[in-house]
């Protein structure tokens, strides 16, 4: 499996139904696409304190982690994004002590709140980026793409590069975005 490697983009609030829910938006680093993951309020509060360096008065839950590891001589390596099904992402934190590597399942957002509290990097697959990940285009309400910019869309794809993206889609079955790349194809015949 390739990894990609991907860093936080920002966090705001969900614009879905679920009141108190966020969306936690990141960006491949050497890349186009987003990958935005709806969180709870916790999680991107305790997000949010880490990255802007707020200390509280008493240890949150992911700071009670990191201290515990600390205690235990164990550290984090990594954080992987590994799956997503039925629109749920799946997680998985890379643990070392002395004698060996562990992983466990996490919740992306605990696991990110993990990562950014060790300074470690946080990774998904090419597999995760096709079904749940936007082109930059996608999520630009007014669909302006700078001529000289190097994004990729649909809208500057070649017809061979919109066939290839299909026929990917439709057989990681993410059949919604298959959609969008027919109608994009259609629109150009």
């Amino acid at each position: 499996m390739k990894k990609i490697k991907l860093e936080i983009l920002g966090l705001s609030s969900s614009v879905d139904s679920q009141s108190g829910s966020f969306a936690l938006v990141l960006k491949e680093t050497n890349g186009d696409r987003r990958l935005p993951i709806i969180i709870g309020m916790f999680e991107a509060q305790s997000i949010a304190m880490e990255i802007e360096k707020i200390v509280p008065n008493r240890p949150m839950t992911h700071d009670l982690f990191k201290s515990l590891s600390s205690k235990f001589n164990f550290s984090v390596t990594e954080i992987i994004i590994t799956d997503i099904k039925e629109g749920i992402f799946f997680s998985k934190i890379f643990f070392l002590d002395s004698k060996k590597t562990v992983s466990i399942d996490a919740r992306p957002s605990d696991a990110i709140a993990i990562a950014i509290r060790f300074g470690v990097n946080v990774y998904t697959n090419d597999k995760v980026m096709r079904d749940a990940g936007i082109l930059f285009d996608e999520v630009n309400v007014d669909n302006k793409v700078d001529k000289k910019s190097k994004v990729k869309t649909l809208s500057n794809m070649t017809i061979s590069e919109l066939n290839n993206s299909l026929d990917l889609s439709i057989n990681d079955e993410n059949y919604e975005f298959a959609a969008r790349i027919r109608d994009e194809i259609k629109k150009r015949n």
